[in-house]
């Protein structure tokens, strides 16, 4: 689709009558309980290509539940009018010609000034979020429980308002929100949100920050939401942008906050200063459970919400899960922008399947020798980018959305002599486990550029020559071997805790094991090795080495840099750690991690049973 087919869409409702007329949308008029079923149901939904889907009577609620309303490209397509990737060059181009400013330029990009001339909210006296009002009652509400391990009931699409009680500055962020009781709530402030930077201002000041929740808006108000904006960029004025129209606002009653005036429900409340409450544990998108800690929390004051509302929620867990389609959409928006800060990058892309945190590939046009470097420490200082864990730099022609692909580039060009960075103790995603402290943790970054063999003429004394051949200069990529190769079942016959092996792009060797990940590669590094092998993982007995999916997450959501990453060689010159030869991954379960998400066979076995009568 290229063009909008219908209005710009203000409100959760319209979206879903508009994806029923569009076959995109399925109600399920049978009893689905929200705790575990309705789970298992969306995700094996989402796995199957499926619809967004209307639970009419979730168990013991009368209020309808939604979920998977944007689990698929075509889905935020119809929502935005646009695909994403189009958008985002579109946005791209005119940010490029518009300065200096000319009539020429507004006449070209003129789909992109109406979008932009929509960025300013338009408040409104009289809403629809505020057809009903009464004191809080969070009961009435089929909220989930999404995993069977999870410390209680989770608001998972919260679209939290604040703003800063100096600069009044707004932000919309999505963060759960476990449900303590009617009126009460946790506030899963991670590092590096604007709600949390909202909240650290405030208590400062021994201040309550006011705070409203938006649940159930329209598919550009959501995916701003989501969206890793600069701080300065309103969230409800980047979702004009996206949607071509003015997102209508409406002022809070009980809280100075102005909020989505077609949201389906809205809280308003307050978070008091040095107030914590134990909040989780939470199933999260790494595919494991966060851990229960201490975090603000939220007292509502007043509750509001729409005639027969409608109460919208997702599932994260072990990918693919929705939030896929949603931070694919987003990097496809906004990664576009990041060549107006570093023009040498080609593309970015952040992999759904590491929880996107985890894995960030760069393509970069290297303009002199180890500039793709100096643009990979510069990108992990970043807004969110500063929460990416490992970074892979490649050249401009290698598509950073291939796996295999840039593999093949580790396994060409990669020597970690000269191509290694390890940055320990330092600021870490909230959710990331591997380093058994919360917020800190080490990242890494490897640099697979070609380098021009004018390069290794100023390379440090006793750098390994890698003056790159003839036949390596056009080497293509390789890819999955769909059996081992003679070499890895040498490797294998190595220890008896490895159970199976798979070569990706010729640069990675993964390794399956039933334990004793460190031990194990420790004897691979003083084995005979494939010479294009670069990296060697060892991964536990639960993920699919033969799928890239599974592969990507069992790598790289399970290890810490600094800990679990060891070399060949490892020496000193001077303060300075020099590595040489393989790298190794100790990937694999360790004491202490938290356990991978399964629902119980009870749950799964009951939802066989009923599977085809849902569709009915």
């Amino acid at each position: 689709m290229s063009r909008r087919v219908r209005p710009p869409f203000h409100s959760l409702r319209d979206f879903l009558l508009f994806l029923e007329q569009e076959g995109e949308l399925r109600r399920i008029g049978a009893e689905v309980d929200p705790a575990l079923e309705a789970t298992e149901i969306a995700v094996r939904s989402l796995r199957e290509g499926g619809p967004a889907l209307l639970f009419e009577k979730p168990s013991g609620f009368s209020i309808p539940l939604v979920m998977n309303v944007l689990s698929s490209e075509r889905r935020i397509e119809l929502g935005l009018g646009l695909h994403p990737h189009e958008l985002g060059q579109r946005l791209l181009r005119f940010a490029e010609e518009i300065i200096p400013p000319s009539l020429k330029t507004l006449r070209t990009h003129c789909a992109i000034v109406r979008r932009g001339l929509a960025f300013r909210p338009r408040v409104v006296p009289r809403a629809p979020a505020y057809e009903t009002e009464q004191r809080s009652a969070l009961g009435e509400f089929p909220v989930l429980t999404c995993w069977p391990g999870d410390g209680g009931r989770f608001i998972t699409l919260p679209q939290v308002v604040t703003e800063d009680i100096h600069t009044h500055k707004r932000n919309i962020g999505m963060y759960r929100m476990q449900v303590f009781d009617d009126e009460t709530t946790g506030m899963h402030w991670q590092i590096q949100k604007g709600g949390g930077f909202h909240y650290y201002t405030a208590e400062k000041q021994n201040l309550s920050l006011p705070a409203a929740v938006a649940i159930g808006t329209d598919p550009a108000l959501l995916l701003a939401t989501v969206a890793p904006l600069p701080e300065a960029i309103d969230e409800a004025a980047f979702a004009g942008f996206l949607r071509g129209e003015r997102t209508r606002m409406t002022r809070a009653r009980t809280v100075p906050l102005d909020v989505p005036a077609e949201a389906e429900i809205i809280l308003e409340g307050i978070v008091p200063p040095l107030e914590r409450r134990r909040e989780g544990p939470f199933g999260d998108h790494f595919g494991h459970y966060s851990a229960a800690s201490d975090f603000p929390v939220f007292h509502i004051t007043r509750m509001a919400h729409r005639r027969n509302p409608i109460y919208a929620a997702t599932v994260v867990g072990r990918p693919p899960m929705e939030d896929r389609f949603l931070g694919n959409a987003t990097q496809e928006i906004l990664g576009p922008l990041i060549k107006l800060i570093h023009p040498e990058i080609t593309d970015l892309w952040a992999y759904y399947e590491a929880g996107f945190h985890n894995l960030l590939v760069l393509s970069v046009d290297e303009r002199y020798h180890k500039e793709a470097m100096k643009t990979a420490v510069s990108i992990i200082g970043e807004g969110q980018l500063s929460l990416t864990k490992c970074v892979i730099v490649v050249d401009s022609r290698v598509n950073v959305r291939d796996f295999k692909a840039v593999m093949g580039e580790v396994s060409q060009w990669f020597d970690p002599h000269e191509d290694f960075l390890l940055l320990p103790r330092v600021p870490l995603d909230t959710l990331d486990f591997t380093s058994y402290t919360m917020n800190l943790g080490s990242k890494m970054v490897i640099d697979a550029t070609r380098k021009d063999a004018g390069a290794f003429l100023h390379a440090r004394p006793g750098a390994e020559s890698r003056e790159p051949s003839e036949d390596r200069t056009h080497a293509p990529a390789g890819g999955d071997s769909t059996t081992p190769s003679a070499d890895i079942r040498a490797l294998t016959a190595l220890d008896s805790r490895v159970t199976d092996g798979n070569l990706v792009g010729k640069g990675l060797l993964i390794l399956k094991v039933t334990g004793g990940g460190r031990e194990v590669l420790a004897k691979v590094l003083r084995s005979p090795l494939p010479d294009a092998v670069k990296i060697v993982a060892a991964v536990g007995m639960d993920v699919d080495i033969h799928s890239g999916e599974d592969t990507i997450w069992g790598i790289f959501t399970r290890f810490d840099a600094e800990r679990d990453v060891m070399f060949t060689r490892t020496e000193l010159a001077g303060i300075a750690a020099v590595y040489g030869g393989v790298m190794a991954i100790d990937a694999t379960w360790k004491p202490g991690y938290p356990e991978a998400l399964r629902m119980p066979e009870e749950v799964i076995r009951r939802v066989d049973s009923r599977w085809q009568s849902l569709w009915r």
